[in-house]
């Protein structure tokens, strides 16, 4: 499995999405790009539309970073108005080890606009559309205010040393301020980050020009018992401080909260073949955790019960690289694999034989990321390398009486190539070598994504309509 950034040939300036003069764009009728079936003509560019989104913003923080995390916070569950704020951690993959680093953001004014999936004065047989259409236009331009100057993100940054680059970062659920990191150097480290994140927190300006340089700090527990570097790790939901981690010779060690720090247990689990690749902790069952390995598969383990897997199986017929376990269905597992499939497993009949309950073949790239959403239990995110992040909604199927109601409300063809899984929600681009992804678990709808070349936040438009009714 390919996972390193190239920091050499990494930007260190993003260029605005869709930033072009007029006598670059070519005078062509505009058309729906459909990933993997078109191909771009010469004079041809791709142009994201605004319109497709309730938000999307791109930053860049320096270094690539292979892997972050979404922070908990006090700001409240469910937020629905903009602007938002958010705080994350994040490390990177500097060209050299002693110019990494970890970072701790907040990220405040992310503004966007809700949309109607279908226009409310269409749906009401009103064939006056001019209104949406201004609603539309006013929120395709929310980042710049009336004086004409900027209104987006804003992005305050501390930073952290860390010697080596973060192959893996991940902060505990029960307190954010706690953090683990796993290094290429194949140390992993936990971190209090309390004192940055309540620097941030009580100031506006604080770290907001993204200068200021990296502090020495350190960690609270740095392991070494591992034998190669890894990137498997996960904190558990159930047991404030228990902690996985999972290295590239196939060893899995088990951490357990120790009087303020941590007990490793030297003996490691064994039950891979090769090396592990991602981990989850059950949310139902709090000893019981899922692995996943290159030698195509998934392991469940109860950690009451010895050192080896209570069940395996043959996953994928190639490397499996991530798992997610579904947090609102606990018997719904999904993975990842590296010849660009994902797979969905009922966890329920998996000794009655194959428990794969969906299969996707969409992406062509190996899959970096997948993750079920917070807030809708048939949903889920995935990131590939072919540069697409992709939603899926697992309930829907087919229906043709609904798409010729939808056109006929709209006026609009819908012409939905017929080789596209019913399943598909929302194709997002504009992103090279894309790595992880992480649904936002307050923000209902938000997704935060990092690749070679920085961070984006999206809100796809039509996610809303699968979300519950947080104000009923």
């Amino acid at each position: 499995m390919v996972r390193s950034i190239n920091p050499k040939k990494a930007k260190r300036k993003n260029k605005k999405k869709g930033e072009a003069s007029s006598s670059t764009v070519p005078s062509m009728p505009t058309r729906v790009w459909q990933p993997g079936v078109d191909k771009l003509e010469e004079g041809e560019e791709l142009q994201c539309d605004p319109s497709a989104y309730n938000s999307l913003h791109g930053f860049h923080v320096g270094w690539p970073c292979l892997s972050f995390d979404i922070l908990g916070d006090k700001l409240g569950l469910n937020r629905t108005e903009f602007p938002h704020t958010l705080y994350m951690v994040a490390g990177t993959q500097a060209e050299k080890a002693p110019m990494n680093s970890i970072g701790l953001f907040k990220i405040s004014n992310v503004s966007g606009k809700r949309r109607d999936v279908v226009p409310k004065k269409v749906a009401n047989g009103d064939d006056d559309m001019e209104d949406e259409d201004d609603e539309d236009e006013d929120s395709d331009s929310d980042e710049e205010s009336e004086d004409g100057a900027s209104t987006g993100p804003v992005i305050q940054v501390r930073r952290v040393a860390h010697h080596g680059c973060v192959n893996r970062i991940r902060a505990m659920p029960q307190n954010p301020h706690i953090c683990v990191s796993w290094a290429d150097s194949g140390h992993v480290q936990v971190w209090d980050m309390s004192s940055h994140l309540n620097a941030l927190a009580e100031s506006e300006t604080e770290g907001k020009d993204g200068t200021s340089p990296a502090l020495n700090q350190a960690p609270l527990v740095n392991f070494s018992g591992h034998k190669d570097e890894g990137y498997a790790i996960d904190w558990s939901p159930a047991t404030a401080g228990r902690l996985l981690s999972g290295d590239c010779v196939s060893m899995i060690h088990l951490w357990e909260p120790a009087s303020g720090s941590w007990t490793v247990d030297p003996i490691p689990l064994t039950g891979h073949s090769a090396s592990v690749e991602d981990l989850q902790w059950s949310p139902a069952e709090a000893n019981v955790f899922a692995s996943c390995s290159v030698d195509g598969t998934i392991a469940l383990w109860d950690v009451r019960v010895g050192k080896t897997p209570a069940l395996s199986y043959k996953a994928h017929n190639s490397d499996v690289n991530v798992i997610s376990w579904n947090r609102l269905a606990s018997c719904m597992l999904a993975s990842g694999s590296d010849d660009g499939a994902f797979s969905i497993h009922d966890l329920r009949v998996i000794k009655e034989g194959d428990a794969k309950v969906a299969h996707f073949e969409y992406h062509k790239h190996p899959i970096t990321s997948i993750e079920w959403s917070a807030h809708e239990s048939s949903t889920l995110a995935v990131s590939s390398g072919d540069n697409q992040l992709t939603i899926w909604d697992l309930s829907l199927e087919k229906d043709e009486e609904e798409e010729a109601e939808f056109k006929a409300q709209t006026k609009e063809q819908v012409n939905t190539p017929q080789d596209l899984p019913p399943q598909l929600l929302f194709v997002h681009q504009g992103q090279k070598d894309l790595k992880e992804l992480h649904w936002h678990n307050q923000i209902p709808g938000m997704i935060i994504s990092t690749a070679e070349d920085g961070f984006n936040i999206l809100m796809p438009y039509n996610i809303q309509n699968t979300l519950p009714d947080l104000a009923a």
